[in-house]
């Protein structure tokens, strides 16, 4: 059992926060969409013929895409991959691009789940982050997706903007919460380097908000989506019963996936391989037979870190029986010395032999489990 990720890097704009490979080259959408088709066919055995139960178009805007585009690409995927009945298929879409007519064609296509990127019903924030919508924009787009039988859908929301109050963070909630919606990814803003968010912040023209106020965000976060009948079943992920992402679940529990596109990674359980983050390189490499990618192999201790950072950010936690038996006695040693002082104070319990962060430990989840590692 394995999964497929595609990249599609195109945007119209770029927003400030975003580190990932995008590009507003958009006359390349054509060129892009016959090399990643041959990717498809080029990496048919890097997964050794596993059945692939998800598939993802992540981006960028993959709705930057004609869907008749995104329709080439799953049908070769069909073509060299053994796809599961059930294969849980998603698509991220910016919430201006759901248009009734593109919804109706989505439909015709093997899609069942979508994520909306919506990040805020602020509109000042929405502006600021140079999103393309509007907060009404994001609304109808989901009840448009709902009307036409869409229900299974995500969105996503951020949370930590410069001036915003404990107040504006509830009224988002509240508003996702109002579109009986499945599954919600929240993030804290994060400053990447390189991002115009971090020049903003490295000239002093922007600050962060206080330590205090950002857990206080998380906390009411935790505390809202669980009472409205949410599990929290990962750090950042919230999803009704029967819902979770069966794709992010993938990357934390040591799935292999195969990613298509330029920027995309790879796993197979012992290397990551990672394609180039230049278009026309990317493109040209394709048509020429020689995809340009780099491979690394992972060493023991860089396979244990990995498997507790996934596992611990998960509500199932990190099963410990699984250490010993795949990594071996020390390990396994190394990894209950350093979590004790935790389970000590309340910041780790164990649920038979799993090792799970408690509601007090995933505030410093990130300092906790690095902690733990080799």
């Amino acid at each position: 059992m394995s999964c497929i990720y595609i990249h599609i890097p195109f945007c119209k704009t770029r927003c400030i926060y975003c580190d990932f490979f995008s590009t507003t080259q958009l006359e390349l959408r054509e060129q892009y969409v016959d090399a990643v088709c041959k990717e498809v066919e080029l990496s048919k055995k890097y997964l050794d013929e596993d059945e692939i139960h998800s598939i993802y178009f992540g981006g960028g805007t993959p709705s930057q895409l004609t869907t008749s585009q995104i329709g080439r690409i799953l049908n070769t995927i069909q073509v060299h991959h053994p796809i599961v009945k059930n294969c849980e298929t998603t698509i991220e879409l910016n919430p201006d691009d759901v248009t009734d007519e593109y919804v109706a064609n989505l439909r015709s296509l093997p899609i069942n789940r979508v994520s909306l990127g919506i990040q805020t019903f602020n509109e000042d924030t929405l502006r600021f982050i140079h999103r393309r919508h509007t907060s009404q924009q994001a609304i109808d787009a989901v009840r448009r997706l709902q009307k036409n039988g869409f229900n299974n859908i995500s969105i996503d929301l951020m949370f930590g903007f410069p001036n915003e109050t404990l107040e504006d963070w509830q009224t988002d909630i509240e508003r996702a919460l109002q579109l009986d919606i499945q599954h919600i990814s929240a993030y804290s803003l994060m400053y990447e380097e390189g991002t115009e968010l971090y020049r903003l912040l490295t000239s002093q023209q922007i600050h962060e908000i206080d330590e205090d106020l950002s857990r206080n965000m998380y906390q009411i976060l935790i505390e809202r989506l669980t009472d409205a009948g949410f599990e929290h079943y990962e750090i950042s992920n919230f999803a009704k019963p029967g819902f979770y992402s069966r794709h992010n679940s993938s990357y934390w529990n040591d799935i292999k996936y195969l990613g298509i596109g330029a920027g995309a990674h790879s796993y197979n359980g012992v290397s990551r391989q990672s394609n180039i983050s230049n278009l026309k390189a990317y493109i040209d490499g394709i048509h020429q037979g020689m995809p340009k990618f780099e491979t690394e192999m992972l060493t023991p201790d860089q396979q244990y870190n990995e498997t507790v950072m996934t596992r611990l950010r998960t509500n199932k936690g990190l099963d410990t029986d699984t250490i010993k038996e795949r990594f071996g006695t020390d390990y396994y040693k190394h990894l209950m010395t350093a979590a004790t002082p935790y389970y000590n104070i309340g910041l780790l319990k164990y649920e038979g032999h799993h090792l799970v962060l408690t509601r007090k430990g995933i505030y410093t989840s990130n300092d906790i489990i690095s902690s733990l590692f080799v």
